[in-house]
């Protein structure tokens, strides 16, 4: 397969033209980054998306790996000398993976089977005369195939060679294995049992100790879920079809006769299917269903991480930060508006009613030196607690508190980043430095954390790990040079995001600036070590400078078209700064004039955009969130109570909810909304502010059951689904002899991801 039926081909799949995909390639082949690509070079690719464009990136590289591994197996065929020019052309016509390794099956290595011992002791022939089904006697022709220095010492002996080689002809054949591979994934059930003597030790999995429903629809958190509990010795699975169905399907395509050879291959086949092609075609369908449920816990992660990393920030203002404590008090930063630590100190508000009346001074006081406006409080341990006393302090002037989720904040405190920046401090000071931070810019201060400890998504540590990291890397390149990075604020770390850049690089764009002072203009950047033309060109654009000597290099136009926002100006007889800043002198600009051959006009509404809105963040306002008072623990909790809440992670069964008691609760998919619920992230997002009713709370297990419906309101009231009744008639209930309904129920975590997740903390 040449370079060009890979862009026919992805064109046609994408449904796109080959003109897109071929300049989507060759930007690709010339060190282009996804962002860069969809955001500067709309001409050559038709204005197509970031996804799409991801979609095109990663159809090359499949198609690119089958035309590597095709080029493997035909130096193997040709070396152990089964090539053939009909083999050839399969070969290269072959358009998967699986088709490619059903042909090679036949002539590739293998150990010693049954088949290969049968052929060495000389029963070929036999085992084809039989195979073919002219009516010859199995039991006479097989008399003349007895040799006792062979081992053939009966007929029974020869026969059952014969059926080991016409099984493994069968095994091997392309078309039984694609018929076969077809009803797997069709129609097998996925079968899970406890172990032996597991029930106590797995009780995590309870809910799969006697559970099976068809492979083909089987939601990815439950398909990881027993995967899980198989790998931890606590499950037992089996993914198989009816036997008999298989067997039939066999049968169909090898037997061609009544007498006594065709029954004979009818045995043969019952072996073939036992022996050889269930076990093949049960790992190639668990294969196929893990990779079906990666996809889809992955889109989640991702989805999940895109709304974490564009939450509303702050913005720049002095932040005191607090990592909450009680024996061993809370620890606190005073940070200036570009998070730059001034100050670090410990007080223990909770330790009694004098020594909380003396850090309330302490406090006060610390506020006032450093012109605190804003307090972030941690919402771990302590963290209600902490919150109410802050605000309880007299303060001389306004000071808002906020609840701050500090999910990975202790990861970054342990990390390299976290050690080269603070070299002086330990682990608890840095932890409330990104506690701070992270208020006042979500984005720049998670994108040190390794996205798999932020703490949304499910079953990341099951997934492909480089699907995940590749996935993830990409929506966070995405979402770090949607915004934009200020130039001469930026970290290493969030440097490393941006387009053309890597961590030598951003490491040296630090160094130039801490010896050179900030940055002046983008041209700077040439003066940057390792940062050439080409790192230039792929990151120039996503680079921000504030009041820096062109008003053009604080907007997301590309210094490539600088020119053309000159050339405007000098048509208006105006300065940039007049367009960037007079409306009525935007109005007269007639982008039509401004199109060569190649520059066109989605680049051109893109100019015009940015210099009405030069440099603007895509993020949404920052609004305070507020707890409810007095719901400071689980154990003020009550059934029937209205809270506000924060949805902190989302996942294919529901959505966990942080009400500040310390314990997220789950609002389950059945409870989302007054209507049917297929996708709960239709109906939330991450850091969503949401109002919750609490159903039901369980101390001893630590579980809390919420609802957004409208018409949950008091305990105890079963709260119907409208929608749900129509859709378990439509779907055929998965059988669990626990009698639950896993997939779409209305009791209170009936979901046994739920149920792991809350009571045994998986992640």
């Amino acid at each position: 397969m040449n370079n060009n039926t890979f862009i026919s081909r992805i064109a046609e799949e994408q449904n796109i033209n080959n003109n897109q995909v071929q300049a989507i390639a060759s930007l690709l082949s010339e060190g282009a980054t996804i962002p860069f690509i969809s955001r500067y070079r709309k001409e050559a690719t038709g204005s197509l998306d970031e996804v799409a464009v991801m979609a095109v990136r990663d159809r090359l590289n499949q198609l690119m790996e089958l035309e590597e591994r095709k080029k493997a197996i035909l130096k193997s065929l040709e070396k152990h000398g089964h090539l053939t020019d009909e083999l050839r052309e399969k070969v290269l016509a072959a358009e998967s993976m699986t088709v490619l390794e059903d042909l090679y099956l036949p002539y590739k290595p293998k150990r010693r089977t049954r088949a290969i011992i049968a052929k060495e002791k000389g029963l070929e022939p036999l085992a084809l005369i039989i195979f073919e089904q002219k009516g010859a006697n199995p039991v006479k022709e097989a008399e003349s195939f007895i040799d006792a220095e062979k081992g053939v010492e009966s007929v029974e002996d020869a026969l059952a060679g014969a059926r080991d080689i016409i099984a493994e002809i069968i095994n091997e054949d392309d078309k039984a294995r694609a018929r076969l591979r077809n009803l797997f994934f069709t129609k097998a059930v996925i079968k899970s049992r406890v172990a032996s003597d597991m029930e106590e030790k797995g009780a995590k999995f309870r809910d799969y100790f006697d559970w099976e429903e068809p492979v083909a629809g089987v939601p990815s958190h439950r398909m990881l879920a027993m995967r899980r509990g198989e790998n931890e010795d606590f499950l037992n699975l089996d993914i198989l079809p009816d036997e008999d169905e298989a067997t039939a399907i066999l049968e169909n395509l090898f037997v061609n006769g009544e007498g006594d050879d065709s029954a004979q291959v009818k045995i043969a086949i019952k072996d073939c299917y036992k022996r050889l092609l269930s076990r093949s075609m049960e790992t190639e369908t668990r294969l196929h269903a893990k990779e079906r449920a990666d996809t889809e816990a992955i889109k989640v992660f991702v989805d999940n991480l895109r709304q974490l990393l564009l939450a509303p920030p702050l913005g720049a203002k002095s932040v005191m930060g607090i990592d909450p404590g009680f024996r061993t008090g809370c620890k606190l930063v005073c940070l200036d508006p570009q998070g730059k630590l001034l100050h670090y100190d410990t007080v223990y508000p909770h330790m009694s009613e004098k020594k909380a009346l003396a850090e309330t001074g302490k406090i006060k006081s610390l506020c006032e030196e450093f012109d605190v406006e804003v307090i972030a409080v941690g919402n771990g341990t302590a963290g209600r607690e902490t919150e109410a006393f802050v605000k309880a302090v007299p303060f001389s002037k306004p000071v808002q508190v906020i609840m701050v989720n500090e999910s990975g904040a202790s990861i970054y405190s342990a990390s390299e980043a976290a050690r080269e920046e603070f070299p002086d401090h330990d682990l608890t000071v840095r932890g409330t430095v990104s506690i701070g931070r992270r208020l006042m810019d979500p984005l720049a201060e998670l994108v040190k954390i390794d996205p798999k400890s932020i703490g949304v998504g499910q079953y990341q540590h099951d997934v492909n790990q480089k699907a995940l990291k590749q996935a993830l890397d990409d929506v966070v390149m995405s979402c770090v040079n949607g915004i934009g990075v200020d130039l001469n604020r930026a970290g290493t770390q969030l440097l490393t995001y941006v387009s053309g850049l890597n961590t030598g690089i951003a490491k040296n764009i630090v160094a130039y600036r801490e010896d050179n002072g900030p940055f002046m203009s983008r041209q700077q950047l040439t003066e940057v070590p390792r940062l050439g033309p080409k790192a230039f060109e792929q990151s120039a654009g996503f680079l921000r400078i504030i009041d820096g000597e062109n008003p053009l290099d604080a907007s997301a136009v590309h210094p490539e078209s600088y020119y053309i926002v000159d050339a405007i100006a000098k048509d208006l007889e105006a300065t940039v700064v007049d367009i960037l800043k007079k409306p009525d002198v935007r109005d007269q600009i007639d982008i039509s004039k401004y199109v060569t051959d190649s520059v066109g006009i989605p680049t051109l509404n893109d100019i015009l955009d940015e210099l009405a809105k030069p440099g603007r963040d895509p993020r949404e306002k920052f609004e305070v969130f507020t707890f409810a008072d007095g719901i400071e623990k689980i154990e003020d909790l009550r059934p029937g109570m209205k809270i506000p809440g924060i949805v902190t992670n989302i996942t294919a069964f529901g959505a966990f909810v942080d009400i500040g008691v310390h314990q997220d609760g789950l609002v389950h998919v059945s409870r989302m909304a007054d209507r049917f619920v297929k996708n709960p992230a239709d109906i939330v997002k991450v850091q969503q502010k949401v109002t919750v009713t609490v159903l039901e709370v369980d101390l001893a297990r630590k579980r809390i059951s919420l609802s957004m419906q409208s018409q949950a309101e008091k305990s105890g009231t079963k709260v119907e689904n409208p929608g749900l009744k129509k859709a378990q008639k439509r779907n055929k209930k998965p059988k669990n002899k626990n009698k639950k309904n896993l997939s779409s129920g209305n009791a209170p975590f009936n979901n046994p991801l739920a149920e792991a997740l809350i009571k045994s903390g998986l992640k």
